[in-house]
């Protein structure tokens, strides 16, 4: 019987897990590094049927991750045995019996409206406007980065998310889901638009959030980006710790889920690929539900100038 962990030819067996291009890139990546660093340590040696549930069950409980990185490396393994099992190298899969909680061990930090409104004074561009579409859209930082001016529909006003660029490799969303185009509130693309007219890069094929260092024919990379300009202005702020560009996203959902909306224009909006099958079967938020859901985020971050006026 051959041996999956280590004799099992590798390039086939880390394609169930995106290597072949069924993943996003961030997604391959991802996957190869648990593969590397924690399941080949340990399990490169076993034969396919020495590998008991109890066994992996334990060592997980041993890992020092949080429960969502053990979950993680359980369901990779799980997929190498489905793999290996469409291979007929075995009929059965015992990672199906290892139990291993995904709850999270801490909660993430959510920024509130007045943290926003005041780490906005303190940014500079590009990462001022960065940051605003990213906690008024809830895009991934790949997503956010990988934005070109061609993608921004000014008149529809809609944002096509085609790609991805992690690493600064160009590469299809996380899911089929993050494809649908995302509303893009008035007042927000007004913005957008101001930082296009300042932006050295502002050309149709132009990244929105340009290198200059490498002369706008890359985009930013997340973290350069976050330490030359998010980290100084969360730490202005008085906010410190485990913090980064996903906790705008985080921020993003967090305020929908506060301002009532539904659980499914929540989904959409984040473009999460499923919530629940019945939600996504037999309910469909429309685009007026999903503009609405963003704009009262926006407005939370932006008053009107309306009102702004009569203070």
């Amino acid at each position: 019987m051959p041996d999956i962990f280590y004799k099992g030819q590798p390039h086939k067996l880390t394609g169930c897990v995106g290597v072949e291009g069924r993943k996003s890139f961030a997604t391959q990546e991802t996957y190869e590094g648990y593969l590397k660093k924690w399941i080949l340590p340990r399990w490169q040696s076993y034969r396919l049927s020495d590998v008991k549930a109890v066994q992996v069950e334990q060592w997980l409980h041993s890992v020092p991750l949080a429960q969502g990185s053990r979950a993680k490396i359980r369901n990779i393994m799980s997929a190498l045995y489905s793999h290996a099992i469409r291979w007929e190298w075995t009929n059965r899969n015992p990672i199906t019996a290892v139990r291993q909680s995904a709850k999270r061990s801490k909660i993430p930090t959510i920024l509130t409206i007045e943290q926003i409104q005041a780490l906005l004074a303190h940014l500079g561009e590009p990462c001022r406007t960065a940051v605003l579409l990213d906690v008024s859209t809830g895009l991934r930082v790949g997503e956010l980065l990988g934005l070109k001016w061609a993608d921004v529909d000014f008149e529809k006003l809609e944002i096509n998310v085609t790609r991805s660029v992690v690493k600064q490799k160009i590469g299809p969303c996380k899911t089929e889901a993050s494809h649908k185009p995302i509303p893009l509130d008035a007042e927000l693309a007004e913005q957008l638009w101001n930082w296009r007219l300042k932006a050295p890069y502002n050309r149709t094929e132009d990244w929105i959030f340009a290198s200059p260092h490498r002369r706008g024919r890359q985009p930013y990379w997340p973290g350069a980006l976050f330490r030359a300009q998010l980290k100084p202005g969360l730490e202005a702020i008085g906010i410190r710790g485990d913090v980064g560009w996903h906790t705008l996203r985080h921020t993003f959902g967090t305020l929908m889920k506060a301002n009532g909306e539904d659980i499914k224009t929540i989904q959409e909006l984040l473009r999460h690929a499923n919530y629940r099958v019945t939600a996504d079967v037999y309910t469909q938020a429309m685009t007026p539900a999903k503009r609405q859901a963003q704009t009262k985020v926006v407005r939370l971050i932006l008053p009107r100038k309306a009102a702004q006026k009569v203070g």
